[in-house]
């Protein structure tokens, strides 16, 4: 070298030597966060979604800490329905002890009373006091709220929806298909029937799905004798008559029908023994109804009586609906949709068209869901499809147990709260199979909301943790792929870099040595 104002071989060593020392510290650095990113410059696309998925990974582990918290809140309201639920179970009882009249006192009964009244009031302090932080879970606050109902509603249940903030949720039913009740019409040519000699006998069978009766009646007996004789047992048949006027030919008989509405009811009719009844002249005999009113002609018949041996049986139908346009399940007049956004249950109200046994026929403005509920967040992206939505009831003794009765010709309702001491259906002076049927129905409504909790639980909130749960760990994994150290890789370029930098200080001392040679040419 023969000039020293610039030593260029210095400058390169000092460059490389610069660049072997940040290849050193970044190492090191990689090597002792244990990060492959740590700033941006260091892969600018790779923070980014390294970013992206640390974000995701909160939310989704966010997301399995309230599927757990949700799993809490429905065991403690799980909790409280149990406790209920045994209480019913000793009201049960406590009226069969009560029915027993032959072998027990006015004191007794006064004594059972007084449990009943207890048993009411703790399943109201129980509704009252289920909670999860301050939270009252069975006293209603978690129902729908709802308005608009439609006077062809007989009533509902909204057992989930999904609404945004501050929106509304119409629900729209279109009846395709009429319930319908099973039965006959059967005529006797006159307001008595007229048997072949006072000796003879009319005998028939009525059968329904409770079960069946065999009546027997002598020649004379009035057509109203025989309705109230089939009304006896309409408890254990499921069979109810009523006088009719058919509007044509035949002018008048009875309907017998069955007492409840859909394809699991029916009406069976067999004459045992016809007496010898005038049927040839009086248009007597078993005619079919037809199908959607209870007064109007009757059509393919008679069957005469005296060849009725054979069972003649008509069976009832489903009503045929449609939901917020999906179809939906049907029994008798209730129908029901589920779906993720929306489950209601719906019991459409009959009478609505000309005729007691009929429904309205075409498009009904149910009601409006306004809010309510209890919204637990599954999903780590908050929106509706995140979202799951259920409802608990009010369980308080005045809203549980709704039975709907026919009692001397006038509807009555009763709920679990009549069972009270002075009201309808108490043990001491009330009907205590129409009690029966209340706590019946009562133990129905915590038993089907106690299986909807269970399978909220089983197949939402646990499949949710467990989906949620290997979601987490992809998530997790693919944000380590990109952004975690790769140290066996890390540890080689430690090494390299270390060996670089010992070199390139080495040559800097030589290169920065070279120009004293020069003070050899000066001698």
């Amino acid at each position: 070298m023969s000039r020293i104002n610039t030593n260029v071989a210095s400058l390169i060593s000092q460059r490389v030597l610069t660049q072997n020392s940040l290849g050193l510290n970044q190492a090191l650095e990689r090597l002792s966060t244990g990060l492959r990113i740590n700033r941006g410059k260091d892969d600018p696309a790779g923070l980014i979604a390294s970013q992206n998925l640390r974000a995701e990974k909160g939310a989704v582990s966010q997301a399995i800490s309230n599927s757990e918290r949700a799993d809490q809140v429905v065991n403690i309201a799980e909790g409280g329905l149990q406790e209920i639920a045994d209480l019913l179970s000793e009201l049960q009882a406590l009226i069969t002890q009560t029915a027993n009249e032959g072998g027990i006192s006015k004191e007794e009964k006064e004594a059972n009373q007084l449990q009943i009244d207890s048993i009411l009031q703790t399943i109201d302090r129980v509704a009252s006091a289920t909670s999860f932080q301050g939270l009252k879970l069975l006293n209603g606050n978690l129902d729908y709220t709802t308005d608009n109902v439609s006077s062809n509603i007989a009533s509902f249940k909204v057992n989930g929806a999904k609404l945004n903030f501050g929106d509304t949720r119409d629900v729209e039913v279109l009846v395709t298909g009429s319930a319908q009740t099973a039965g006959f019409f059967l005529s006797y040519g006159a307001a008595a029937i007229d048997l072949s000699s006072a000796n003879a006998r009319f005998v028939i069978e009525i059968a329904g799905s409770k079960g069946s009766r065999e009546l027997s009646f002598a020649s004379g007996t009035q057509v109203s004798s025989i309705v109230a004789s089939i009304n006896t047992f309409s408890d254990v048949t499921g069979v109810r008559a009523t006088l009719s006027g058919t509007g044509g030919t035949p002018s008048s008989g009875i309907v017998i029908r069955s007492v409840e509405f859909g394809s699991s009811e029916f009406v069976s009719v067999r004459v045992v023994n016809p007496g010898g009844i005038n049927t040839a002249s009086a248009n007597a005999g078993i005619y079919n109804l037809q199908a959607q009113n209870n007064n109007a002609a009757v059509v393919a018949g008679p069957v005469l009586f005296s060849a009725a041996s054979v069972k003649t049986t008509d069976f009832g139908q489903d009503v045929s609906a449609i939901i917020n346009g999906i179809t939906a399940t049907t029994n008798g007049t209730v129908a029901r949709i589920n779906t993720d956004f929306l489950d209601v249950t719906i019991d459409i109200k009959t009478g609505t068209m000309a005729g007691a046994e009929a429904q309205r026929l075409g498009a009904i403005s149910a009601f409006r869901i306004t809010g309510g509920g209890a919204d637990f967040q599954l999903a780590g992206k908050v929106d509706i499809a995140g979202k799951v939505s259920i409802g608990i009831p009010n369980f308080a003794v005045r809203n549980i147990g709704r039975t709907d009765t026919v009692s001397a010709g006038a509807a009555q309702t009763f709920y679990l709260s009549d069972l009270s001491a002075g009201k309808p259906l108490s043990v001491v002076s009330g009907d205590l199979s129409a009690a029966q049927d209340v706590v019946a129905q009562s133990i129905k409504d915590v038993t089907s909301l106690r299986g909807r909790l269970g399978a909220f639980q089983k197949n939402t909130i646990g499949a949710t943790i467990r989906s949620l749960g290997v979601s987490l760990e992809n998530t997790t994994a693919a944000e380590s792929i990109i952004r975690d150290t790769d140290f066996a890789n890390e540890t080689s370029q430690l090494t390299r870099s270390q060996v670089l930098l010992s070199a390139s200080t080495q040559v800097l001392t030589i290169a920065n040595s070279a120009p004293q040679t020069a003070l050899q040419l000066l001698g």
